[in-house]
C-alpha cells in the first residue's frame, strides 16, 4: 500500500523516518561515546566500542526496514555466502551516488562487522549525523592539493597520520574498513577530465588502501571488492527515497590478504608500482563486471532473480592472490 503512494509523498515519509531514526539512535550513541571518553581504560573502551557497534547495527536495521516499506527494489546480490561477522575486512567499491552507502549497509548488515567509512572532514558538520559518525570512530580526512602542500609543507602526511590513528582503533574489535578508492563520485564529466581509461569508473587511488593494509595487515582477514551497478543509471538520494530506483545489482568477491600485499607504499618504489598495477588490474575487471551487470536483461515483475554473477577471470595479484570465477546468488 505504501509503495503505491506518489513518489514525492513516499520520499517525504521516508526522509522523515530516516531523520527520526538518526535522531533516536544518536542519543545513546552520544551518551556511550561520552562515557568512553570519560574513563580512559582499555577494557572499558573496548566494551563501549561493542555497545556503540550494537547501537549502530540497530540504526541500520531500522533504515533497512524503511527501505522495504517504501521502496520497491529488485536486489541482485552475489558473493555473500562466505562472509563472517567475526572477521576484519577491508572493503573497496566503486562510487556513483550517496545511495551507494545505503546499498553497502543493507547488503552487509549482519554479514560482516559494522562498516567504518573514511569521510571528508567537512561532513562532520552535518547536524547530528556527522557527530554520530565521529562518535562511532569514523575517520575524518582533510584533503589537500599538491599545490597547497607545496605552500604548506608541514601538512604533508597529515592524512596518513589520521589513517594510522584510525587503524589503531580498529584493531580492538572486528571491523570492516570501507574505502571508495576513486576518491569522489563517478560522473561522465569527471571521467573525461581525468582521462580515465575505464568506461564506468574513475582512476583508482592506491595510497589509502595501501597504507591501511600496511597499518592493519596483521588484523585484516579479507579484502572485499564490491561492484555496484544501477541498470536505470545512478540516481540521487531523493530519487531513492521516492522509489525511483527499481533495480540494484551488486557483485562481491573476497580476496585473501597475503604478505605480498603488505609493504611500505610511500617509501618502497618497487612495491608501490606493483601495488598500483594490482589495483589497476582489479579496476579493469570491475569495469567489465559493471558492463556485464548492466547488460543483463531487466527481469519483469513476476520473474525470479535472472541476473547471473559476472564472470571474473582469476587475477594474478603479486603471483598469489586469485579471484573466484563465480559466486552463488543471494537476494537479501
Amino acid at each position: 500500500m505504501l509503495k503505491s503512494l506518489p513518489g514525492p509523498v513516499r520520499g517525504a515519509f521516508s526522509l522523515s523516518l530516516y531523520s527520526f531514526n538518526t535522531v533516536f539512535w544518536s542519543m545513546p550513541i552520544f551518551i556511550t561515546a561520552f562515557l568512553k571518553l570519560l574513563i580512559p581504560v582499555r577494557g572499558w573502551r573496548k566494551l563501549c566500542d561493542k555497545i556503540l557497534n550494537g547501537i549502530a547495527h540497530k540504526w541500520i536495521a531500522v533504515n533497512n526496514f524503511t527501505q522495504r516499506v517504501f521502496c520497491d527494489i529488485r536486489w541482485h546480490v552475489f558473493g555473500l555466502d562466505s562472509l563472517k561477522t567475526g572477521d576484519w575486512y577491508l572493503v573497496v567499491a566503486n562510487h556513483q551516488s550517496w545511495v551507494d552507502i545505503l546499498v553497502l549497509q543493507k547488503i552487509f548488515h549482519k554479514k560482516i562487522p559494522f562498516l567504518k567509512f573514511f569521510l571528508k572532514k567537512e561532513l562532520f558538520w552535518i547536524p547530528i549525523l556527522g557527530q554520530a559518525w565521529w562518535a562511532l570512530d569514523f575517520p575524518f580526512m582533510k584533503r589537500y592539493s599538491m599545490s597547497y602542500i607545496k605552500k604548506h609543507p608541514h601538512l604533508a602526511g597529515r592524512d596518513l597520520e589520521i589513517t594510522k590513528k584510525a587503524c589503531e582503533k580498529f584493531k580492538t574489535i572486528p571491523v570492516s574498513v570501507m574505502n571508495f578508492v576513486e576518491g569522489t563520485r563517478f560522473t561522465k564529466e569527471k571521467r573525461k577530465k581525468q582521462q580515465s581509461p575505464h568506461k564506468n569508473l574513475l582512476r583508482p587511488k592506491a595510497g589509502g588502501i595501501g597504507f591501511t593494509l600496511a597499518a592493519m595487515g596483521d588484523h585484516l582477514n579479507n579484502f572485499l571488492d564490491v561492484t555496484i551497478a544501477y541498470p536505470g543509471g545512478a540516481r540521487t538520494f531523493w530519487d531513492f527515497l521516492c522509489g525511483n530506483v527499481k533495480d540494484i545489482r551488486v557483485q562481491v568477491r573476497s580476496l585473501p590478504i597475503t604478505p605480498e600485499m603488505l609493504g611500505d607504499y610511500f617509501n618502497d618504489r618497487q612495491f608501490r608500482q606493483t601495488f598500483q598495477r594490482w589495483l589497476n588490474t582489479l579496476w579493469e575487471q570491475k569495469d567489465r563486471c559493471i558492463e556485464e551487470l548492466l547488460s543483463a536483461p531487466l527481469p519483469d515483475a513476476a520473474a525470479a532473480t535472472d541476473v547471473t554473477p559476472c564472470f571474473i577471470e582469476p587475477m594474478p595479484v603479486l603471483n598469489l592472490v586469485m579471484l573466484p570465477e563465480k559466486s552463488s546468488p543471494l537476494t537479501p
